[in-house]
């Protein structure tokens, strides 16, 4: 009877294994060889080709923040630093020692490069953890941002160090037939960081089904439980922090190769932030979260800052309105949407979050309209915004009108909704 029932019992499980562990990553494969078929034009590559680069330097910090528990303020160290090492070896390796094969390559150097840095660094780094950690690294951030200047050789002082990934041309034979694949065009380039990518985003996860990785999770809920048991909470941070800084480096490898120069501004503080919050944003929680994050921060960096000098401040709302009601990030709330949808009472459930979405719109709205009244005043160019060809100077008592009554009955709608939810 056991023998028979087993097969029946394994089956769903079997299932659920696959929807969960290799289903996503098929359908991320399928849409990265599906998106030139649709004719991106060459922004759209350059956007997709950044998001590919933030997808694994997210992917790697949430190593530490998410699984880890530790919070660094200098992920960027072993970033830049696998990238100037792959950048230095596509300027010293040969023309015929590699071919094109060799820009394929750099990512593992720039592997190397972060997990050397990640052993070197986190030695005495992973001594401590929780806030002696995050400061620990904020110092370091400073002390190797401060040597690119002052190291020009290695690091290339302002400048930085530039590369040729065309140099290594030579003609692709697959199946038979050749083919040019020059590493040249932005086409080109997409398939090379789509393909790491998706390598690095699979090890990744393949790292958290490790029992380093499970045993990482048990350090950060409780370590001294897990040393209890046997096991030594600085060397499971020790080992992570290795595997982070390593794909760090693969990132760095990627951004080397699509950039073609390496800058101190690489290793500075601005994106250990900025990675910080792609991972927060999107939900440390979750695997998918700083994939997540990655876009949509890439997206707006890109986009919103071509329409908006105060983007950055939009940035930092987000986060903040994150921190505060949304803790679990972007993917915290598309799980909870698929949750609400399954339970009873969806439909109810539904029309409170759209009455709630639909409030804090209006007064969302309200809060662009004087953000952008006040920048356009402050910055003493006569200005004014003009949001669909509607002129909004900010001497106008209508222009605060428009402003502060979207804000004002947005804010209390959300408030009615809260209390009848409560009720």
């Amino acid at each position: 009877m056991t023998d028979t029932a087993l097969p029946v019992a394994l089956g769903p499980t079997r299932f659920a294994q696959f929807r969960d562990r290799v289903l996503p990553f098929l359908v991320f494969a399928a849409v990265l060889v599906t998106i030139p078929a649709l004719g991106p034009s060459r922004t759209w590559y350059t956007l997709l080709n950044s998001m590919g680069i933030n997808i694994v330097f997210a992917l790697s910090y949430n190593m530490l923040l998410g699984r880890a528990g530790l919070l660094s303020f200098g992920h960027a160290v072993y970033f830049g630093l696998g990238g100037y090492l792959a950048m230095h070896a596509m300027n010293w390796i040969p023309e015929s020692v590699l071919g094109v094969a060799g820009v394929f390559a750099l990512p593992v150097i720039g592997f190397a490069g972060g997990a050397l840095a990640g052993a070197v660094i986190g030695w005495p780094s992973c001594r401590r953890a929780g806030i002696p950690f995050a400061m620990i690294s904020l110092g370091i951030a400073e002390l190797v941002a401060s040597a690119a200047f002052i190291f020009v050789s290695v690091f290339g002082g302002e400048e930085g160090i530039s590369g040729d990934r065309m140099k290594w041309f030579d003609p692709v034979t697959l199946f038979g037939h050749e083919f040019e694949f020059t590493m040249g065009p932005i086409s080109d380039v997409y398939w090379f960081i789509a393909f790491w990518t998706f390598v690095a985003s699979v090890l990744m996860y393949a790292f958290t089904r490790t029992p380093l990785g499970r045993m990482s999770e048990a350090v950060r809920d409780n370590p001294e439980r897990a040393a209890f048991v046997g096991y030594n909470p600085q060397q499971v941070r020790y080992l992570v922090f290795i595997a982070s800084g390593g794909f760090a480096g693969v990132g760095g490898g990627m951004a080397a190769v699509n950039f073609e120069i390496f800058t101190p501004e690489n290793l500075s503080l601005l994106p250990s932030g900025f990675v910080l919050l792609m991972a927060y944003i999107g939900g440390i929680r979750y695997f998918a979260g700083p994939i997540l994050g990655a876009i949509v921060l890439t997206f707006m960096q890109s986009s919103f800052s071509g329409y908006s000098e105060a983007w950055l401040l939009y940035l930092g709302l987000l986060f903040i309105t994150i921190v505060m009601f949304a803790p679990n990030g972007l993917a915290g709330i598309v799980v909870a949407l698929v949750n609400g949808v399954r339970m009873p009472g969806a439909a109810a459930r539904l029309a409170r979050w759209s009455q709630m979405t639909l409030a804090a719109l209006i007064a969302l709205a309200g809060l662009v309209v004087v953000i952008e009244v006040a920048v356009r005043w402050s910055n003493g160019y006569g200005e004014t915004f003009e949001p669909f060809g509607i002129a909004l100077p900010h001497g106008s008592p209508l222009t605060w009108l428009v402003a502060l009554v979207p804000i004002g009955a947005g804010l209390a709608l959300m408030r009615l909704i809260a209390r009848r939810s409560d009720a």
